[in-house]
């Protein structure tokens, strides 16, 4: 049996957190293959984000535990989340569970059994599911295009709040990752893949939700400003593996 530590980023939100972690536990009751642990990661939240997570964390003992962190980012509540975790795996999900709860098995199975090193969701290659507006739709693959071209990233999706670690990958590769914001996640998957570590994508059924924090255009940007920092400077390497270059 393996430790599963689920991490949900929030900021902001006081109302929808109590009812997704209530669906959460609600679907860990019935695979008790994995002992889950729901870490609510609250990003400098300035409504009652941490009061309702703390809340729950009291109703909870031992299922649900509570991160607070004075600044904003996702990357950084995973950066912090996930090297702080000493369960076997790690993984984080979207507090708006856009993406099925019901592929949770695939996402952590294959690295509960040592076959993979990261598993992550993926919204728009064959057998996904997406309703999304075009817009996003739009950007999210142009997105995914400049980072196949730029940087040779062999993902098709690789901003989906859907992802998973076994410990070792999070302690080799987390502390290689210099972005602390949206761009994490993409930063993350290129860094395994030039070190050689096994990526497994994982088709989801995902429903855009309307009431999304993200600022697009501000993200695309640094986006861009990432990809661009990482095309100039060399592979961070993992100490003992075998760089594959650029």
């Amino acid at each position: 049996m393996a430790t599963v530590d689920l991490v949900i980023p929030v900021y902001n939100e006081e109302h929808v957190l109590a009812g997704s972690i209530t669906r959460v536990l609600g679907y860990l009751d019935g695979h008790p293959e994995h002992r889950w642990r729901i870490v609510v990661a609250d990003n400098a939240s300035r409504d009652r984000t941490l009061e309702v997570a703390r809340e729950q964390e009291a109703a909870h003992p031992g299922q649900v535990a509570v991160l607070h962190l004075p600044v904003k980012g996702r990357g950084i509540a995973l950066r912090n989340a996930w090297l702080t975790s000493d369960a076997d795996v790690v993984a984080y999900m979207d507090v708006d569970l856009s993406t099925d709860l019901g592929h949770l098995p695939a996402l952590i199975d294959p690295i509960a059994a040592g076959q993979v090193d990261v598993a992550y969701g993926c919204r728009l290659g064959k057998g996904a599911v997406t309703n999304r507006s075009f817009k996003r739709e739009f950007i999210s693959r142009t997105y995914v295009f400049i980072l196949n071209w730029a940087l040779g990233l062999r993902v098709t999706d690789a901003q989906c709040g859907f992802k998973a670690l076994s410990r070792e990958a999070v302690r080799a590769l987390v502390p290689l990752v210099h972005d602390n914001k949206w761009f994490f996640d993409s930063e993350l998957l290129w860094v395994a893949q030039r070190n050689g570590f096994r990526l497994r994508e994982v088709p989801v059924r995902w429903i855009e939700d309307p009431d999304t924090r993200v600022k697009i255009v501000q993200t695309a940007l640094e986006d861009l400003q990432g990809i661009w920092r990482l095309r100039r400077h060399a592979v961070p390497r993992v100490p003992g593996r075998a760089s594959r270059g650029r």
